[in-house]
């Protein structure tokens, strides 16, 4: 499978973004999104989604990644604030076999710890939405406080 190909509109963030599936939703801007990731690789685990369409950070117009990497520094902070991590990884995958398993350009904001494990990307468990959603909501309150 090559890296670059076409946008699929029914991949699972476009529907977020269009309404049309649920998630835990920690900061909205008119640029970004930023979820809780399902299946997180330490508490705190947040997706940062530009809203324009793009497969990956290949694909995306440059204007766009500009605005999605402020979004992504914002909600870093936020996370740092609310979880007061000993490090913070911000990843971002292009093409299956580097590990895109959602073909809309999105970046990672995993929380690190010095003695907590830490799961792979593609393997940790689905967590309980109910904490994704009081972890979303203690990140939007950072967020508002950094403003």
């Amino acid at each position: 499978m090559s890296i670059r190909g076409a946008y699929q509109a029914d991949n699972i963030f476009a529907k977020i973004l269009r309404g049309e599936a649920p998630c835990c939703k920690a900061y909205e801007d008119d640029q970004v999104l930023a979820i809780m990731d399902m299946f997180p690789q330490a508490p705190g685990h947040t997706l940062v989604l530009p809203k324009s369409a793009g497969r990956n950070l290949l694909d995306t117009d440059s204007d766009v990644l500009a605005e999605a990497i402020k979004g992504v520094k914002k909600v870093a902070l936020g996370v740092e604030k609310a979880f007061a991590p000993d490090g913070l990884i911000i990843t971002q995958f292009n093409g299956e076999t580097a590990g895109q398993t959602v073909f809309h350009l999105h970046f990672h904001i995993i929380p690190r710890f010095e003695h907590q494990p830490f799961d792979r990307h593609g393997l940790a468990q689905q967590a309980d939405k109910e904490v994704l959603h009081a972890q979303a909501a203690k990140i939007a309150k950072a967020i508002s406080a950094l403003v």
